[in-house]
């Protein structure tokens, strides 16, 4: 059965979404020190917002990822489980 990239692409957004979930209730949950620092520390790729006014239309465009070790954990995880499934 030959597999589609849609599905590859849907674990590998669910799989992130459950890591960057687990890691924002990481960075809550636990105390201040090593594992905090290591699971919970953002990286932000993205382009910050900027309008375009055209008097009649008035668009603001922008997007940010916010990327931890956890999320990317869940993203090969998701990728694994594509494979083998």
């Amino acid at each position: 059965m030959r597999k589609s990239y849609w599905v590859l692409l849907i674990f590998v957004l669910i799989g992130g979404l459950l890591g960057g979930v687990l890691g924002e209730i990481l960075r809550v949950m636990a105390p201040h020190g090593t594992i905090q620092t290591v699971f919970a520390t953002n990286f932000s790729p993205g382009i910050s917002p900027f309008t375009i006014d055209l008097v009649l239309l008035k668009f603001t465009l922008g997007f940010e990822l916010k990327i931890n070790l956890l999320s990317l954990l869940g993203m090969f995880l998701g990728i694994y489980l594509y494979k083998n499934v």
